[in-house]
């Protein structure tokens, strides 16, 4: 009797102690997955803005193969497509995103983005006019304004950039895509404007500088102005308002700012040592 109540203590013990057991280890597989979630999301945010953008596509490509529900993976891919430039598989990644539960506007924005990044300005279009006009936001006012412009609605390309200029608190880029609109449409004292804004909103924008130079050359205004610029920086300015100039048939200018690009480059200046050569040989 003595040995059949030890037996049942020790078993009673052993399944209390295999209950603690298995409690334990659930305890910990919770822990663990609580951890891996912390490292999941923290591999991601390095994946997407840290990692090169088509490794970060294929580690994405494979996430949402293993859990194709997932709203933010399948984001994370699409926007990894967009940063390596793979813009026709990014345009159907955003499409499928923009289907999904918790789908938001901003993803229409998105697919609207990457839509004119493939040339599809209709669909980007009827994609921009399905989200509501209560969606105010920069990136929203910003495409609105491209879209209008590809269109040469002026007026209303013009109101949209204005408006997307006041809703960020960074507008040099904006500043930028609306100084060449008014270029393109030839109102040049305009574009020269907005390009020199940009440039004293972002000094490194080398882009605006290259525009405010083609503004200038556009009324025969062959000096640089005065902004902050490197040494190569204004190498490659002088060469810009050299071909600017004898594209408005001013050759004798033209050489002689191409002359001083070459003395200005800090080393071997190819590119504007061939429009000289080109130039002299007629």
């Amino acid at each position: 009797m003595g040995k059949l109540f030890l037996v049942s203590l020790c078993a009673g013990a052993a399944l209390v102690l295999g209950a603690c057991a298995e409690g334990e280890a659930e305890a910990v597989d919770r822990a663990f997955q609580g951890v891996n979630v912390i490292d999941e999301t923290d591999l991601n945010g390095v994946m997407l803005s840290a990692a090169d953008p088509n490794e970060a596509a294929n580690y994405f490509a494979r996430a949402v193969q293993g859990d194709p529900d997932r709203i933010d993976l399948q984001r994370n891919l699409a926007k990894s497509l967009v940063r390596a430039k793979r813009n026709t598989e990014a345009a159907a990644a955003w499409k499928k995103v923009s289907t999904m539960d918790g789908a938001t506007n901003e993803d229409q924005i998105s697919l609207a983005d990457v839509l004119i990044r493939t040339g599809d300005w209709d669909t980007a279009r009827a994609t921009l006019d399905a989200v509501p006009p209560t969606h105010e936001t920069y990136s929203r006012y910003r495409l609105e304004a491209i879209v209008a412009d590809a269109a040469g609605d002026w007026k209303r390309a013009d109101s949209f950039y204005e408006i997307a200029m006041g809703l960020t608190t960074e507008p040099a880029g904006v500043m930028n895509n609306w100084g060449y609109s008014k270029l393109t449409r030839g109102d040049y004292a305009a574009a020269e404007r907005l390009f020199g804004d940009a440039v004293r909103q972002d000094p490194s924008l080398f882009t605006a500088k290259n525009n405010l130079i083609l503004a200038r050359g556009a009324q025969r205004n062959y000096t640089l102005p005065v902004m902050p610029m490197a040494q190569t920086e204004r190498a490659k300015l002088l060469h810009t308002l050299a071909l600017s100039a004898v594209k408005q048939g001013d050759v004798k200018i033209g050489e002689g700012l191409l002359r001083e690009a070459i003395s200005t480059h800090p080393q071997h200046f190819e590119e504007a040592a061939r429009s000289l050569s080109a130039l002299q040989n007629g």
